[in-house]
């Protein structure tokens, strides 16, 4: 049987495995700034192909890459065509609403200037 000190220090490493991997998988939308393990993150082309049948993997491709990369789950590596169609969607979003907090404020404006 382990020492409940142990099996405690065990249990914070696995909770914080785990909490930097739902960091990673929340941070995969949109433009990257910053990976979750603090680096700073690179555009990088892809030298050889991953999957024959993806578009994004090809020969060539770009990709937001951590600059600690390892595959081991904990860093950032996204596709550059999804991350900058994300923000496109997003962008969009936040223009839309802008539109209608603007189009709110001149009904506003006009239905209060009338005599």
């Amino acid at each position: 049987m382990t020492h409940p000190y142990e099996e405690m220090k065990e249990m914070k490493k696995l909770k914080k495995h785990y909490d930097m991997l739902g960091f990673v998988y929340d941070a995969q939308y949109g433009i990257p700034t910053r990976c979750p393990c603090g680096s700073e993150i690179m555009m990088n082309v892809s030298p050889t192909p991953k999957y024959k049948s993806d578009f994004d993997t090809l020969l060539g491709s770009r990709y937001f890459t951590c600059k600690n990369y390892e595959d081991d789950g904990l860093h950032f590596r996204q596709p550059w065509a999804f991350g900058v169609q994300q923000e496109v969607e997003r962008l969009r979003g936040e223009v839309k609403e802008l539109a209608e907090e603007i189009a709110k404020l001149k009904r506003l404006i006009t239905s209060t200037t009338r005599p």
